[in-house]
């Protein structure tokens, strides 16, 4: 459980802490995973064109972390969905583990709830999210991830993990 994570990772004073869930399509057919990385804000969308299965979110976030460099991913934090049934076999691309957020209180994931509001200028509710392309949801990514953020000092998530790339 969430209460179990790090302190660390409250402060979001490190990267690689994250925050993910699926914004959901029309009739709970098609979904579009997101996570967000606590202290950059940075995004990535997990395709996810055959359904959100637990086997299917976990592929699509095999694929999505493992591009990811180890000292980018030390956690991960999700809500208790269906979709993590499986997240046994997720937990070692996380050095710090896999936590999840009480039922029923999404703003213990605040950062990831505040991007899929922002995603949703992208990909509207009661719409089929399986018409969207890898490379469509690489697209709104890289505008999302360019985007300046007060809270970053007016940089981008972008900019900070790219200097966070480069000074490790």
């Amino acid at each position: 459980m969430i209460d179990h994570r790090p302190q660390v990772v409250n402060d979001r004073s490190r990267f690689g802490d994250w925050e993910g869930d699926l914004i959901i399509g029309t009739r709970t057919r098609s979904a579009i995973g997101t996570l967000v990385d606590r202290k950059s804000g940075y995004a990535v969308l997990l395709h996810l064109p055959g359904g959100h299965t637990a086997a299917e979110v976990n592929a699509s976030l095999i694929t999505a972390m493992s591009a990811l460099p180890q000292e980018l991913r030390r956690t991960l934090t999700w809500d208790q969905g269906a979709e993590m049934a499986s997240h046994d076999k997720i937990a070692s691309l996380f050095t710090d583990g896999v936590f999840f957020a009480h039922a029923g209180k999404p703003w213990q994931r605040g950062s990831n709830e505040n991007m899929n509001g922002l995603l949703r200028q992208y990909f509207p509710k009661h719409t089929n999210l399986a018409i969207h392309s890898a490379d469509d949801l690489a697209v709104v990514a890289a505008k999302i991830n360019n985007r300046p953020r007060k809270r970053l000092g007016w940089t981008t998530p972008a900019e900070l993990l790219v200097h966070e790339l480069k000074s490790s």
